[in-house]
């Protein structure tokens, strides 16, 4: 039985909290956006939220923890989809939120604390030197920095930038281990893989650097169209305009936006219609114009051109997983999927999905570069009706060649690898020999036998052992 009353007077000095429902709602993210996960994780949470304000705070709550045994899962504002940062052995959930300076701004770079949330980061290094982030989720006002690193992939900005595995898309991390005497490592080049995108299950990240771009006062375009591929086409024509500036691309189809986008619904004609989401340079927006006129698009709604924007949502805030919360706002039936259209067949692969499936799976695209090509993603709506059926939507679209990171899964290596990462895995067995950051979302480290051909979805022992209770 773990003695947190001792726990606590260990920790005497860092902010600790135990009251169950303050615990259980720092143990909770979006997790809910899939009824499979919500089946799953609806009873997970942590035993004490711990909010270190300082480096060596987090090295000392790391090494109580450790002498203790206990699990330590580390957050940052729980804007994650699938279970990321949630506490699936109880323990300590490690709030990072209040270590969120912002400490230093360079032509080109940032270097600040995990908890600065992305949106003040931007505002800073604008009002310093006219720089932002190169792109950002679209929780951006709520979503922290380092929450960001360990566990997104991409987002507004990517169409340029690409994503947090391209290199030199992070400049340098750094972490403290969980061992009797925690270390701090910092990370440069490749060695960030060890830790992008890993969860927190190999280090507790204490300090991010960052690369910065130009920034600009982006103006804000719907497009719309009455066929839904006319508006994938367009979008992947602006996507190859090189010339043209943009930020976010984003098709969306019918009839997601006149029902969801519900404060730029007076904008858009009728429940048919599709739309882009679009974020343009003001300097672009004569050629994007005319681009829009060739493509016999409409231009719906232009930022730089409404009377006010207040009460209006900022475009990034309709794209990535935006749309699907403002859709479960008003249909909490649906759910989701995160879809690859391998190039240079995109579009093909996209009109495929979208005959097979029409309104069963509401469209939805995100144009971005991966590995320094123009190609998307989709994270198209899906109207749930059982886990089956969900299972064959999925199996479909790896028939035809469309890879799904499966956002109904919490583990690293089924949500998008389908295989162990080795650098990942030898980094947790020289970072956290006894497998206490945020056990259960490694599969490697607890069933390096799980064989991920056999269909079968993977359940954390302790997790099972949950659910059973």
């Amino acid at each position: 039985m773990t003695d947190y009353a001792q726990i606590k007077k260990e920790l005497d000095g860092i902010s600790v909290e135990d009251n169950p429902k303050l615990v259980q709602a720092k143990s909770r993210d979006f997790y809910w956006y899939s009824p499979i996960l919500k089946a799953q994780l609806d009873q997970v949470t942590g035993d004490l939220i711990v909010s270190p304000t300082s480096e060596e705070q987090v090295i000392r709550t790391l090494k109580v923890a450790f002498a203790h045994g206990v699990p330590v899962t580390a957050r940052g504002a729980g804007t994650g989809n699938y279970g990321q940062a949630m506490p699936l052995s109880g323990g300590i959930v490690l709030n990072m939120a209040r270590m969120n300076k912002v400490k230093e701004i360079h032509p080109g770079r940032v270097v600040s604390e995990p908890g600065a949330i992305i949106a003040e980061l931007d505002r800073e290094t604008r009002a310093h030197s006219g720089q932002e982030l190169r792109f950002h989720p679209s929780t951006a006002n709520t979503a922290t920095i380092g929450g960001f690193v360990a566990g997104g992939s991409g987002g507004v900005g990517s169409i340029h930038w690409g994503g947090l595995r391209d290199i030199g898309n992070i400049l340098r991390l750094r972490v403290v281990t969980m061992e009797a005497e925690p270390r701090v490592i910092d990370l440069t080049g490749y060695e960030l893989q060890k830790v992008n995108h890993a969860y927190g299950t190999n280090g507790i990240i204490t300090e991010v650097e960052m690369p910065l771009t130009a920034a600009y006062d982006w103006v804000d375009v719907l497009v719309g169209y009455d066929d839904y591929m006319d508006a994938v086409r367009f979008a992947d024509d602006l996507a190859h305009a090189g010339g043209i500036l943009t930020k976010e691309i984003a098709p969306i189809a019918a009839p997601v936006p006149y029902e969801y986008f519900t404060r730029h619904k007076p904008f858009i004609r009728d429940v048919g219609q599709s739309v882009v989401v679009v974020m343009v340079a003001p300097h672009s927006m004569d050629h994007f114009a005319a681009l829009v006129a060739q493509k016999k698009g409409q231009m719906l709604f232009r930022s730089d051109k409404v009377e006010s924007m207040k009460g209006i949502p900022q475009a990034f805030e309709l794209c990535w997983n935006h749309t699907t919360l403002r859709a479960l706002k008003i249909d909490p039936s649906f759910t989701y999927l995160q879809v690859q259209y391998p190039g240079p067949d995109h579009v093909e692969r996209v009109r495929q999905m979208t005959e097979i499936f029409g309104d069963e799976v509401p469209g939805h695209l995100e144009f971005i570069r991966f590995s320094g090509k123009v190609q998307c993603s989709g994270l198209p709506l899906v109207r749930y009706t059982t886990a089956e059926r969900l299972e064959e939507i999925i199996r479909i679209h790896e028939d035809h060649g469309c890879p799904v990171f499966n956002p109904h899964r919490y583990t690293l290596e089924e949500g998008g690898m389908k295989q162990t990462d080795a650098v990942q895995l030898a980094f947790k067995k020289e970072t956290d020999p006894k497998g206490l950051l945020n056990p259960g979302k490694m599969i490697a480290w607890d069933n390096p036998d799980f064989d991920f051909r056999s269909g079968k979805s993977y359940l954390f022992p302790g997790l099972e052992a949950l659910m059973d209770a």
